[in-house]
């Protein structure tokens, strides 16, 4: 049985963390036997506060239903909307999704002790791997989960941490390593994930979040797309595009070669000719394992599909 330690600061959870007690938050259940961080009493780590600038901090327990209602950010809402069940969006937050671990079928199976130990093989390689990556940076096959940083790497989002060496902000795509066959995050064990910083929301802005899953509810993604478009003056014009896609890496990716397709295009119209070789151009730079093949299709199909919901 682990012993709970509930700090009401932070600086009271970093003393526990540095004298190796884990953290926990949300509706986490603790388990094995080191002493748990129960983060949930810290009034820093909660909300949604407004900057002067227009920028929004969302505090790590916040709650994923509470982003569903965030307006100026629709990409965000969809894709908080979309996920698990009401049960779940009440009780998960931000920082427990962002940093969740990958899902192997290998993890905690008894047949394979020390599956994910330093130096040792990845057996989902000559095993299980039908919902692993499709761009295979090594290492792990396993896709991180987060639907929200899909959504949040498109909205441009940064993550403060901090730890006994300060605090530290740095853009959430820096929050994942590619090659890291052990590790589902660079933060280390003595740091606490306390906000996400967003970007002044863009008037006028159009967004699209699908999500292809082998059931309708409470089910991981095989593939995720979120598609921005930001209009040029008349409105009519996308300006600029962002483009992110999850389940088919070791980390959530942004694609530049459709957000490039997309810029010039005119909403209300259907993808262009341009997009669709944007698309062919995602799908050939694809590596997928012999049991991820079908997922190359499945992605761009997903994302010819958020593209068009997007545009019109």
């Amino acid at each position: 049985m682990s012993t709970v330690v509930r700090p009401d600061s932070l600086d009271g959870a970093l003393a526990a963390l540095a004298a190796g007690a884990r953290p926990r938050a949300g509706g986490l259940e603790p388990t094995g036997t080191a002493p748990v961080v129960d983060l949930t009493r810290i009034a820093d780590l909660h909300g949604v506060a407004s900057g002067e600038d227009g920028t929004i901090r969302l505090g790590a327990l916040t709650t994923v239903a509470a982003l569903t209602e965030l307006t100026g950010y629709p990409a965000l809402a969809l894709a908080a909307g979309a996920l698990a069940t009401p049960q779940v969006r009440g009780t998960a937050t931000v920082g427990g999704n962002l940093l969740q671990g990958g899902r192997c079928p290998y993890l905690h199976h008894p047949a394979f002790p020390g599956a994910h130990a330093e130096g040792r093989d990845c057996p989902s390689r000559e095993g299980d791997h039908l919902h692993g990556v499709v761009f295979d940076t090594g290492g792990c096959t396993a896709p991180h989960p987060s639907s929200l940083a899909v959504a949040l790497l498109a909205h441009d989002a940064r993550v403060r941490a901090v730890g006994p060496a300060g605090t530290r902000t740095f853009p959430l795509a820096e929050l994942y390593e590619p090659a890291d066959p052990v590790r589902d995050h660079r933060l280390s064990p003595d740091e606490v994930l306390t906000a996400v910083l967003l970007p002044a929301p863009v008037p006028g802005e159009r967004a699209a979040h699908r999500r292809a899953a082998g059931r309708a509810r409470a089910e991981w993604p095989l593939v995720e797309a979120v598609v921005r478009l930001l209009p040029g003056p008349d409105g009519a014009v996308v300006e600029r595009a962002a483009v992110a896609v999850g389940a088919v890496a070791r980390t959530p990716l942004r694609l530049p070669e459709v957000e490039d397709a997309l810029a010039g295009a005119r909403t209300g119209t259907a993808p262009g000719p341009e997009v669709a070789a944007a698309l062919d151009a995602v799908a050939a730079r694809t590596t997928p394992l012999p049991g991820t093949r079908y997922k190359t299709a499945l992605l761009r199909a997903t994302l010819l599909d958020t593209v068009e919901r997007a545009l019109a």
